[in-house]
């Protein structure tokens, strides 16, 4: 699609409210930037209160009318619904309004495509796509019977062949995507071991779509390791981060924590994506410490909040400690840096509030750091050397039997050495 034609898409969002939901208005204000994140138009929005949603059109078949006048008045060209429709709803919409329907689905998997620079992402976005599409090409398959010209199924005809074609090679691709992807997963995967083995903790950004992951990223990066040439994307857009960064923090008393960001979390988040970004979304399961990042500024901060807490849910996440960084808050009256019991007021661009938030995290995941004094014969020295890299070492001085180090120490390495440990310090 040229630029010309991208910037002319002029669209309509209906959205039925299902017994008052309670987040429906808000739902609608997200369609509308997912829309414009897309470089579509919004020109009309049109709502209906239902007990339930028409199986046939999704909408009152009266609200068809009203939606075909909607496009005629602003010159629409595409209508774009808040939930899932159905393979007949979407054929049944389209055969009515004559113009390209798409629902919230699809809008999130073309951002999505969009903005995938990896390939895992690529193929994650790729295959939740092929999987959305599989059934509503099905869908279609009966209007397509129908040219069949005789009794039986020997006279299909060429339309449902061609379906049946297509079908398959849909789900081939899907099958080789799959295996490509399952490749790389495997290589993740084992990534992920190897940090384990090394001990360092990993601590994982998560939150809405455009909180401010990669810019308290980006904070703690230009802070902690400014000689690191790794900065991540951050923009003001919906879903600028699709792939998982990580990056290592070091600290200035040789204790270290690996820094993962993850995908941005958004309402009505479709399975077919969560499923597909399940393994990316593993590296969260992972973490010792999660950093809930909220757009503090945003007047529905609570509600982002709580999807943020139902995707983590969904995903079986459930008990990893968090900390919560209510970013942008320079833009609110309150006064920062503050930090009150799990939430710290901070503001990641200006770059006020980061050592408050470090603080944290250090208060956090190196709990099991022990205090010794260790007496190490002058005959392992490797050993010397290993503590003065491995842990935070307070005082050297040399006696007759040896090295005398006064030391902070990870419990596996007081557990490992104690044989030298000639004092202890809770």
């Amino acid at each position: 699609m040229t630029e010309q034609q991208t910037l002319e898409q002029k669209a309509i969002l209906v959205g039925v409210n299902l017994n008052h939901q309670a987040d429906f208005d808000y739902s609608m204000e997200e369609l509308a930037n997912l829309t414009e994140a897309c470089d579509i138009e919004v020109v009309g929005v049109l709502t209906q209160n239902l007990p339930k949603v028409t199986p046939s059109h999704y909408i009152g078949t009266g609200k068809i009318e009203e939606v075909r006048a909607l496009m005629e008045a602003h010159n629409g060209n595409l209508v774009i619904f808040n939930d899932e429709l159905s393979p007949s709803q979407l054929r049944n919409l389209e055969s009515d309004l004559q113009c390209k329907v798409i629902d919230r689905t699809l809008l999130i998997l073309d951002i999505f495509a969009e903005r995938a620079k990896t390939r895992e992402a690529q193929l994650q976005v790729e295959v939740a796509r092929l999987k959305y599409m599989l059934p509503r090409l099905i869908g279609l398959r009966e209007s397509l019977g129908r040219q069949s010209g005789g009794v039986g199924t020997k006279n299909r005809g060429a339309g449902e062949t061609k379906l049946e074609l297509d079908r398959r090679r849909i789900e081939e691709k899907i099958t080789a995507l799959s295996r490509e992807l399952e490749t790389l997963v495997a290589h993740r995967q084992t990534q992920r071991k190897q940090r384990k083995k090394n001990d360092v903790p990993v601590v994982s950004l998560v939150g809405y779509t455009n909180a401010g992951k990669s810019t308290i990223m980006n904070a703690l990066l230009e802070t902690y390791s400014p000689g690191q040439e790794k900065q991540v994307l951050e923009k003001d857009m919906l879903f600028a981060t699709l792939e998982t960064s990580v990056r290592n923090i070091p600290l200035e008393d040789n204790k270290a924590f690996l820094l993962t960001d993850t995908v941005g979390f958004v309402s009505k988040l479709p399975h077919h994506l969560v499923k597909a970004f399940r393994s990316t979304l593993e590296e969260v399961s992972e973490a010792d410490l999660l950093i809930h990042v909220v757009d503090f500024s945003n007047p529905e901060f609570a509600r982002m909040i709580e999807i943020t807490h139902q995707t983590l849910k969904e995903i079986g996440i459930t008990d990893i400690p968090a900390i919560y960084a209510y970013n942008k808050s320079d833009r609110t009256e309150q006064a920062i840096p503050d930090v009150q019991g799990d939430i710290i007021y901070l503001a990641a661009k200006p770059r006020i509030g980061i050592a408050e938030l470090v603080g944290e995290i250090r208060s956090r995941i190196f709990k099991d750091y022990m205090k010794c004094t260790m007496l190490i014969p002058f005959d392992k020295g490797s050993l010397v050397s290993y503590l003065n890299e491995h842990a935070n070492v307070l005082d050297t001085s040399y006696e007759a039997e040896g090295t005398k180090l006064t030391l902070e120490c990870r419990q596996s390495d007081y557990g490992r050495y104690q044989e030298y440990v000639i004092e202890a310090a809770e």
